[in-house]
């Protein structure tokens, strides 16, 4: 037997997830377990009710039983996985998704569509701007053919908070089925179901959650999903049969689970939970976003969105003229100890940094020493 010393981080990373997390988070991992544990099998229970939980608003939470009009499921994978599960399972074989787009993982959601061969259309109001309304209104009106609407909530392309309030109340104006990616938001920015109208909301455990890559969930209106049943277009990615198999066998997954990051999926909730919940987590989100802005602009950058289009999640830098070179900036940061992200916008040569995870201001003001030693604007 070995026993080793814990290691420290080789840097922290600045990424929208995988994410910089706790040596609470990490050590949770250090113990193998068994996917037909009972006691593992309550583990995972206990999780499906917490994000229930999360999902709903505090004041909301003992209406009438508010809370058991939803249910959650996990799905093994990626973040993507769990978005495929759902647009796979919930559009049935007559119906037809209206994709709100306006980045990468907007224009995803529509490939995994085309992908399963679900009648699919796409409002694209660009990178650089909200989904548009007025759109939406004339699609719901012109194309009674939609079934279902999807939209990202923080389009980590750019960084753009999406107003799903918003767009919630008119596509649930038309009686549609409403589908939420907060895959990059939820955990870091209050939310409440119930609020947003949505159907469906997804996200994945390395995100604002703060636990580490392995699986999704999807948090789904019971009744909405109880109705697609032998809808899914996947073995493996059927949302229905998943859910069936947690409610009916105790939290049992059908195919071997990540064990080790839903342990440590469940030590992240405990840290949420002891941080002060959500609104306390946005709130230090919100502050490390503030003052990296205000420091990277103090250095002479821009911000490509405006602060009014702006999630406290991830942000887009305009990449600076000279001879500034990504790749360069990127691993002179990496050897000070922080990684960053590339640009993925399509017209601008962009940057991002994100500032969420298990970091708080010291590790921007650190960060923003590291930047302004590494480049010369």
């Amino acid at each position: 037997m070995i026993t080793e010393q814990f290691p420290e981080n080789r840097y922290v990373l600045l990424t929208p997830g995988p994410l910089t997390t706790s040596k609470r988070v990490k050590a949770a991992m250090l113990q193998d377990f068994c996917t037909w544990d009972d006691d593992y099998n309550t583990l995972v229970q206990h999780i499906r009710t917490s994000l229930v939980k999360l999902a709903v608003a505090e004041d909301r939470s003992d209406e009438c039983g508010e809370a058991g009009k939803y249910t959650s499921v996990l799905m093994q994978g990626s973040g993507t996985f769990s978005v495929e599960s759902v647009i796979s399972t919930a559009i049935p074989e007559d119906g037809k998704l209206l994709v709100l787009a306006n980045g990468t993982y907007g224009e995803r959601m529509a490939s995994i569509a085309r992908y399963h061969k679900i009648d699919v259309a796409v409002n694209r109001s660009g990178e650089l701007a909200p989904p548009d309304l007025d759109m939406l209104r004339e699609s719901m009106e012109s194309d009674p053919a939609v079934t279902h609407v999807a939209v990202v909530h923080c389009e980590t392309t750019t960084g753009m908070l999406n107003p799903i309030e918003k767009i919630g109340q008119i596509v649930k104006s038309y009686g549609k089925v409403y589908i939420v990616d907060a895959m990059s938001s939820f955990g870091g920015i209050p939310m409440d179901m119930a609020g947003i109208e949505a159907d469906y909301l997804i996200s994945s455990a390395n995100k604002c959650i703060q636990g580490v890559p392995g699986f999704g969930f999807i948090i789904a209106k019971r009744q909405t999903l109880e109705r697609t049943e032998s809808q899914a277009r996947s073995l493996s990615l059927d949302l229905y049969e998943q859910w069936r198999e947690m409610e009916q066998k105790n939290g049992k997954w059908r195919f071997t689970s990540p064990t080790h990051t839903v342990h440590a999926f469940a030590q992240a909730l405990t840290e949420l939970e002891d941080e002060g919940g959500v609104a306390k987590r946005y709130g230090r989100y919100l502050k490390n976003h503030r003052i990296l802005v205000d420091g990277m602009r103090a250095l002479g950058f821009r911000t490509l969105l405006p602060d009014d289009l702006q999630a406290p999640i991830i942000t887009s830098f305009l990449s600076p003229g000279g001879e500034y070179q990504f790749k360069r900036f990127y691993h002179d940061l990496k050897a000070k100890g922080f990684v960053i992200y590339p640009g993925k916008v399509t017209t601008h040569d962009t940057f991002r940094i994100g500032n969420i995870g298990d970091i708080g201001a010291d590790e921007i003001r650190a960060l923003l020493d590291a930047v302004k030693a590494s480049i010369t604007l």
